[in-house]
């Protein structure tokens, strides 16, 4: 690596010394080949380069090629007006491309400058400064979409540290881009320019200097200037060409040239039109060549045809033999690790319920369970399979939440579960069992006494609803945890069609997917509503530059949505709640610890107890004489006492002040105290 670092240093100080120093004729030819053979090198480079970062270099390497070619023409003037002679190699081209005609020669020559600056240099110059702009603007796009990869486990560090490394070097690249194609531009012009100086100095020094006629004058220096102009014009050119190849091939990742034969020459139908054309011109052109062409195309086209549908039949027998294979393994173990979310298993007996043919409707009410929760929570439920299973009893159904089970009923068929709501004063006989969603205390009752049972006051249910309503408060109570990444992309996505700024700000630069997860499943946890997600992403977006703790975030936004979490509990028929001693939230304030994983109540046994016992107390008065309680507490203190009651008493109501309606008046009952 040293030994390339010094070759490269010495190489451009000679290319100066080129400039200063006169070059002797033998020298300037091997210099003037080198300088094709490295133009040639360079384009071929670009052309089966793999990408275009595979060309890092080139911007640099654009840069020393126009310097050694300035040198060149500098050395070259030198000798044409010095000496009238400038080596082999200019008046080989000179003579070659001229011959006997000077006319010619120099129409050659203008018409390939004009191609080397009209269309070449002018079209590279364009397309590098738009490809720079391009990819500029989209480099900030890019680097979200890698730190969102990240945040969502989809990529390691490494990988995104590889990732950010190669969309900042393709910035570079194709800013650095930009600028060379200016060195093509100026190259060209400076090439013309060199014409006209050699052309005139020469025929003055000719005629002055060297006592020549003008007519040999300027026959001399026009083969010379002509040989100079296009010896250094042609490596221009395909150095100019190279550029263009490199900026314009900023979708490709393969090999250039699979990719134009592949795209060019991969559709039968196109071959056989472009066949049909040619022949059409026949009559017009009258060309035998046309015919050889259209010919060549249609045979083109039919081998293509035949190959591909050789390669789809290849690949359909590849197909078959595959689902024979998989067909013959004993099992699939990948489709057993496939866990559903929710499940309802149940005994044979019940299968009727879910059987549209023997007129039951379970599957129409699971869809409008999924309905319901959706305009209740603001969530979509994952789809519940419902599923016989040989080995729960004939009249069991079992509920299962991601594999695991959390609740269990029985049913009776052919009979209806009547609940004393509290107002009947004559009972009826049946077999006394329990609601299995509320645990209420309910009889069987056959579906003869339905209309008896229902004229004295009962609450009479049949067998599907008893299902339904069980299956909804458990999906209710186990929500927050069904929610997951996947889930919150898809609120996202839906918030993002009307609210895109929103979005933008908050994901992922404030807060990752699974920090914004853990507020709605906290929110979801004590049956607060997500729909509107709006709101809830606002005001994430204003606390999170504050704190990025999922229950302090959460505490916000439950205070945001104050008027709709109070509206659920309070109204102008229920204003009575419980309070907090002030000093018992101090209490709890001052046994709040804190750690990295968050923070936690430390508390003495004993006086949790009390707590407890307080609350319990309370809360139970208030469900004796109708009511349902609702504890209010600060809002520093409401969540560390939810967790402190949570799993004594499950399903209590704990709402802090600031989530109070400012127009409604609440009525204290009691006060939780120790």
């Amino acid at each position: 690596m040293k030994s390339r670092n010094v070759i490269v240093a010495i190489g451009v100080v000679f290319i100066i010394m080129f400039i200063i120093v006169p070059i002797p004729t033998f020298l300037l030819d091997f210099l003037f080949i080198i300088n094709l053979a490295l133009s040639l090198i360079v384009l071929l480079n670009s052309i089966y380069a793999g990408d275009t970062l595979a060309m890092s270099s080139f911007p640099t390497v654009l840069l020393f090629a126009t310097l050694f070619r300035l040198a060149l023409n500098v050395a070259s003037t030198r000798l044409i007006l010095g000496e009238g002679e400038a080596g082999k190699v200019i008046q080989g081209f000179g003579e070659f491309v001229g011959g006997n005609n000077l006319v010619l020669g120099v129409v050659v020559f203008l018409v390939i400058m004009i191609v080397q600056f009209m269309v070449i240099t002018k079209g590279t110059e364009r397309v590098s400064e738009v490809a720079a702009r391009f990819t500029l603007d989209a480099m900030p796009g890019k680097q979200m979409a890698i730190d969102a990869d990240l945040n969502s486990g989809l990529i390691s560090e490494e990988e995104a540290k590889e990732r950010r490394k190669k969309v900042q070097r393709e910035a570079d690249f194709y800013g650095a881009m930009d600028g060379a194609a200016k060195f093509v531009k100026n190259d060209a012009i400076s090439g013309i320019l060199v014409v006209f100086i050699n052309i005139i100095g020469g025929i003055i020094m000719g005629m002055i200097f060297l006592n020549k006629p003008f007519e040999e004058a300027i026959n001399l220096y026009s083969i010379l200037t002509i040989g100079n102009g296009l010896v250094t014009q042609i490596s221009a050119l395909m150095t100019a060409l190279a550029t263009g190849v490199i900026v314009t091939r900023a979708a490709s990742d393969g090999d250039l040239g699979d990719e134009i034969i592949g795209q060019l020459f991969n559709s039968p139908r196109v071959l056989y039109v472009a066949g049909a054309g040619c022949f059409l011109l026949v009559p017009v052109l009258r060309q035998l060549t046309l015919i050889l062409v259209g010919g060549g195309l249609i045979f083109l086209g039919y081998q293509l045809k035949n190959k591909t549908e050789k390669v789809t039949q290849e690949e359909e027998q590849m197909v078959e033999e595959q689902e024979v294979e998989e067909i013959r393994k004993p099992e699939n173990v990948v489709s057993l690790l496939q866990v559903d979310p929710i499940e309802l298993e149940f005994g044979y007996a019940i299968i009727p319920l879910a059987d549209k043919n023997q007129g039951g409707d379970l599957l129409d009410r699971v869809v409008m369970i999924r309905r319901q929760l959706a305009l209740e929570l603001g969530v979509v439920v994952p789809i519940i399979r419902l599923r016989d299973n040989i080995q729960l009893a004939p009249n069991q159904y079992m509920i299962k939440i991601k594999g695991v089970e959390v609740a269990r009923g029985e049913l009776m068929l052919n009979h209806l579960m009547a609940m004393n709501p509290g107002v009947v004063e004559e009972e009826i006989k049946g077999i006394p069992t329990t609601e299995p969603a509320f645990g209420l205390p309910a009889i069987w009752i056959p579906e003869s006494l339905r209309d008896r049972a229902e004229m004295m006051g009962y609450t009479v249910v049949d067998a599907p609803s008893i299902v339904a309503t069980h299956l909804t408060e458990i999906i209710r109570r186990h929500i927050h945890e069904l929610l997951g990444r996947q889930d919150v992309q898809t609120l996202i996505n839906n918030v993002k069609t009307t609210n895109p700024v929103i979005v933008e700000e908050l994901v992922p630069k404030l807060l990752t997917l699974g920090e914004i997860q853990k507020v709605l499943a906290n929110l979801l946890r004590e049956s607060v509503s997500i729909r509107d997600m709006v709101t809830i992403l606002e005001t994430l977006a204003d606390y999170a530059p504050i704190t990025r703790d999922a229950d302090m975030l959460t505490e916000y936004v439950r205070q945001a949505l104050g008027r709709a979490i109070s509206k659920n509990y309070l109204n102008e028929n229920n204003k009575e709640v419980i309070t907090l001693d002030p000093s018992l939230e101090q209490l709890i304030l001052d046994s709040v610890q804190r750690n990295e994983a968050g923070s936690y109540i430390a508390m003495d046994p004993a006086v949790s107890n009390k707590i407890v016992t307080s609350t319990a107390n309370l809360s139970e008065k208030m469900a004796q004489e109708g009511k349902q309680p609702i504890i209010i507490a600060s809002p520093v203190v409401r969540l560390y006492f939810k967790r402190l009651i949570d799993a004594a008493i499950p399903g209590l109501v704990v709402l802090s002040y600031n989530e109070l309606d400012t127009s409604l008046e609440v009525n204290a009952v009691g006060m939780v105290s120790i």
